[in-house]
């Protein structure tokens, strides 16, 4: 199996891919596409990847790209660590709190991109509707997740390991956030799957 990822190894959908791999006990190689020099647009990667982005996932015959898509398929395919719930309506909660983070807070994103998260601070303040998404942010968590529970559907899954991935952009900028959604997503920071994927040796901007 191979994975193409970011060459810098700071996408977040990568990232979730690459975790989803390490919990299920995959074998896999992982291969770098240079986003910046357009490496995604390469005749050799656009021959494998029909949308021409990372992550892209090749298992045997089968070229996927949507980290979601990839890793709803790792769990239906492989045995393992479960990465989402079992129960429908939790895995749907799961499910919507990762769309959720690929669709909104734009300004989060665009201010608080993952360059923040392995590379280093921005020394730029929030804007207003940076503010406002991070304050969106805050509201929907905290009402997800359960008064001192470790995960947010009962037992871990792929939608706590965005969620601290979004407020990492946040907690490693020095930005304010709540303490409990701060504990929360150091914790999920420890597992050691993200802790795998955030200790890589990146090359220099």
């Amino acid at each position: 199996m191979l994975l193409y990822v970011d060459a810098q190894y700071v996408s977040p959908y990568a990232m979730s891919v690459f975790v989803a791999l390490k919990e299920k006990g995959i074998a896999f190689d992982m291969q770098t596409v240079d986003l910046e020099a357009g490496g995604q647009h390469a005749p050799g990667f656009a021959a494998q990847s029909s949308t021409q982005r990372v992550p892209t996932l090749v298992d045997g015959d089968l070229c996927l790209t949507e980290s979601s898509a990839i890793t709803e398929y790792l769990d239906e395919v492989y045995p393992g660590t479960p990465l989402y719930p079992y129960e429908p309506k939790l895995k749907a909660r799961a499910r919507q709190v990762q769309a959720w983070l690929r669709s909104d807070l734009l300004p989060i994103r665009q201010e608080r991109s993952s360059l923040v998260v392995f590379y280093g601070p921005s020394e730029a303040p929030l804007s207003a509707a940076a503010q406002a998404a991070a304050n969106k942010l805050f509201a929907a968590a905290q009402a997800l997740l359960a008064e001192d529970a470790e995960h947010l559907c009962g037992t871990w899954s792929l939608a706590d390991v965005d969620l601290a991935m979004m407020l990492h952009r946040l907690i490693l900028n020095g930005d304010p956030v709540p303490p409990r959604l701060r504990a929360y997503a150091e914790r999920q920071w420890q597992h050691p799957a993200v802790q795998a994927w955030v200790r890589r040796e990146r090359p220099p901007l």
